[in-house]
Formats: structure tokens, C-alpha cells, sequence
């Protein structure tokens, strides 16, 4: 398994921000960004998605489940990473 680096929010202070990256075995995108919050989880839910399919914290926490917020500063850098 090989990951190739995709973006970074630009200008990042110490090296400490979402990055993104793809595995190159499969395609996924591996993604370290910031933890969700309560209030995340609201919007998401109040949103909705698909029918009982629900956002709130114990369901996104599920085992083998999180949600990451990736800033809109990264979205022009993995665009041009993806293209």
C-alpha cells in the first residue's frame, strides 16, 4: 500500500493542519482534519441525507466511523492535486 501526498491548507503554521492523501491501492482518500462538534452534528442532521440515515454524535462515532471537517482554504489545493 502506497500513499501519494494530495494537499495541505496552505501557509499552515508548524506543519499542524488537514492534509490530504490518496491510497494509491485503491484510490481512497485518507484525511487528517478537525474533530466534528456537537453543533456539526445538528447542521448534519437537520440537513439529512438519505431516509434513516441519521448525524449525531453516537452514530457518526460508530466503530469505524468519524467526520473530519476540511477547511475551504484546502479546496483549491486538492482540486489542483485531483486534476
Amino acid at each position: 500500500m502506497a500513499f501519494t501526498f494530495l494537499a495541505q491548507i496552505p501557509d499552515t503554521p508548524g506543519g499542524d493542519s488537514p492534509t490530504v492523501w490518496r491510497d494509491e491501492s485503491n484510490g481512497d482518500l485518507i484525511v487528517q482534519g478537525y474533530r466534528s462538534t456537537e453543533k456539526d452534528y445538528v447542521q448534519a442532521e437537520l440537513a439529512g441525507s438519505t431516509a434513516d440515515h441519521h448525524h449525531d454524535a453516537a452514530t457518526v462515532q460508530a466503530a469505524g466511523e468519524t467526520t473530519v471537517r476540511l477547511p475551504a482554504s484546502i479546496i483549491p489545493a486538492l482540486k489542483a492535486a485531483l486534476a
